[in-house]
């Protein structure tokens, strides 16, 4: 017995190595992760009872749902755990799929409301399109002037951005706003819909057959959406951003063959609501007094809570990631390619990158108040772009996250093996197409897996919003980007100052909830990435 507690010496230091200490630290670090966990469930629990106010509803109402929802949900997932786990892993993608669509396709929506016209839209893919042409067609007359081919690929577009949109504008007749979607983002996606199953399958008739199926579908929207009720514009929305991914997601694990009974799960989360829906009304069951309502997801503030709505912010936000995802992720990405694939690491040059490299990692603890300060001066006193609006929100955050894309993008770029380039360069590549072709295809889930991250991160601070002048109440959605706007986190912090309770705790928990939703939606995005990737690795 004495050997399972002292097994031998540590390779002659005279120490003998017991196994009740590596126990001891094991199961503390369990019960320290056992114990973070719980906290966040109850802190989870806490803020959803007072969104949701499930215990104001009838007891028939609560008997009624946890036999049609929630016994079959805990039987459904005992299962997959048990048995069939890579049903499991199904389960939950079929079920989280179709939710995150939704919320893109909400995000979509508010796009076309709210920044960019449906014609204007048009406009810009009239106009990159006339200017793919040129440039291809440029590309295939003077195949040996790189200078000449790269002064083109650069001015034709910024012309064709500069005249095309504004001449479409000025026509006197236009197509109806349905027809415009199909043409400039339906079509589009079709098309990107078509290349990646032809890609993935290696037929191009199942990419045809892809691409026409979509279209079709949309297309079926302008005279069956108004029979269903809807308009063929959310129709086509629904098609293009919802309806295509859970498509090729439920076809791609049928044509796999494994994890197939997860598909099961989400038609057995639909069924139980649906049941409990009808067996409620049947009864006459009064369901909970909710907060986090369809109201209050499409409602301005208001200064009675029963009234309060959540939509301004809603956008703010939206346009706040637009202009972070325009600005700083191409900025940190590219700073990352330049630093681990182009930078010197040897000389005075050398030197300075290793310089910049420590600063980028010391930028990254700043305290997100002190990047409220540079935004204030840069981009307000500076640059005049006028105080609280979305642009100089965008800019204020997007410096914010830009040390963290950085860092996230070099260690993806790292963490390609330097075979794969030595053997790019054997066989006669650039540097250009080496990092073009290898480097940054085998990088990408690693980078798009901290970008998410970071706008998880962007879309939750508050500190740099109050510094810039972000006003704390926005009752009419911004309609530009130069417009006043309020993000989520700065409408939570203006509702927890309030004195009356049902701010609170009521409409306060709700918004809390709908911005941990999407943070919680975002982070499993990239986990989702991440380990998709590195199976197939």
């Amino acid at each position: 017995m004495a050997t399972d507690q002292r097994t031998s010496e540590w390779y002659g230091t005279g120490e003998a190595v017991s196994r009740l200490r590596g126990q001891a630290f094991k199961s503390l670090c369990l019960g320290a992760t056992l114990l973070a966990l719980l906290s966040v469930f109850v802190l989870l629990l806490y803020v959803a009872n007072d969104a949701f106010r499930p215990l104001s509803a009838d007891t028939g109402w609560l008997l009624t749902f946890a036999a049609t929802l929630l016994l079959p949900i805990l039987g459904a997932t005992s299962y997959y755990y048990t048995r069939d786990t890579r049903a499991g892993e199904t389960a939950a993608i079929a079920l989280g799929l179709p939710v995150v669509s939704l919320l893109l396709t909400g995000g979509v929506f508010i796009t076309f409301e709210h920044i960019v016209s449906v014609y204007q839209w048009l406009s810009i893919i009239v106009a990159l399109t006339v200017a793919g042409a040129v440039v291809y067609a440029h590309s295939r007359v003077r195949t040996e002037a790189s200078l000449e081919r790269l002064v083109v690929l650069v001015a034709v577009p910024a012309v064709a951005l500069y005249l095309i949109p504004d001449l479409i504008l000025s026509f006197p007749m236009l197509p109806t706003e349905s027809l415009a979607l199909l043409g400039s983002f339906v079509v589009p996606v079709a098309l990107a819909v078509g290349w990646f199953v032809w890609r993935r399958r290696e037929n191009e008739r199942a990419g045809v057959i892809a691409a026409a199926l979509t279209l079709l579908t949309a297309a079926v929207g302008l005279g069956v959406a108004p029979v269903v009720g809807i308009s063929p514009f959310v129709w086509m929305l629904l098609v293009v951003v919802t309806v295509v991914p859970v498509s090729l997601y439920v076809e791609s694990v049928v044509r796999r063959g494994t994890g197939t009974s997860g598909l099961a799960f989400p038609v057995l989360v639909a069924g139980g609501i649906a049941a409990g829906i009808f067996l409620t009304d049947a009864f006459g069951f009064a369901g909970p007094d909710l907060w986090l309502d369809w109201s209050f997801l499409t409602s301005s503030p208001s200064r009675t809570p029963e009234d309060a709505g959540f939509y301004p912010p809603l956008v703010g936000s939206v346009m706040m990631l637009l202009v972070i995802v325009v600005s700083a992720f191409p900025v940190g990405v590219g700073a990352a390619i330049y630093l681990e694939e182009y930078a010197p690491d040897r000389g005075r040059l050398g030197r300075i990158v290793d310089l910049i490299e420590v600063n980028i990692g010391n930028l990254a603890g700043v305290p997100s108040v002190v990047y409220g300060v540079l935004g204030l001066a840069l981009f307000i006193r500076q640059g005049g772009l006028g105080s609280g609006t979305a642009l100089v929100g965008g800019f204020t955050v997007g410096l914010l996250i830009l040390p963290i894309v950085i860092i996230s993008s070099q260690e993806a770029i790292r963490a390609v093996p330097d075979s794969m380039r030595q053997a790019s360069y054997g066989m006669g590549a650039t540097k250009w197409q080496t990092t073009r072709n290898v480097v940054l295809p085998e990088a990408l889930p690693g980078i798009m897996t901290g970008n998410i991250l970071a706008m998880g991160r962007a879309i939750g601070e508050t500190a740099p919003l109050l510094i810039i002048g972000a006003p704390a109440v926005v009752r009419i959605a911004p309609s530009s980007f130069t417009s006043k706007f309020s993000a989520m986190p700065r409408q939570i912090y203006t509702w927890s100052s309030e004195i009356d309770a049902a701010f609170q705790h009521g409409v306060l928990a709700a918004g809390v909830m709908t911005l941990l939703v999407v943070l919680l939606l975002m982070n499993g995005a990239a986990i989702i990435i991440r380990n998709k990737y590195q199976r197939r690795d």
